[in-house]
């Protein structure tokens, strides 16, 4: 968890800031969606964690 929260402060906390939280909240959760089905990732040779899910899925 600790990469998943350096990762999120790099790439959408630094430099930012919130006028309210509503919109905070918007962002984080849209971040989350990127995070989870259109971030590629190495050590998932090149697939977003929900292709990864799905392939396991598929060969299972």
């Amino acid at each position: 968890t600790e990469q998943v929260f350096g990762h999120m402060k790099d790439e959408l906390f630094r430099g930012r800031e919130w006028l309210c939280f509503e919109d905070f909240k918007r962002d984080l959760d849209e971040y989350v969606v990127h995070w989870n089905t259109r971030r590629r990732q190495v050590k998932l040779k090149g697939l977003t964690p929900e292709e990864f899910r799905n392939q396991s899925l598929c060969t299972a």
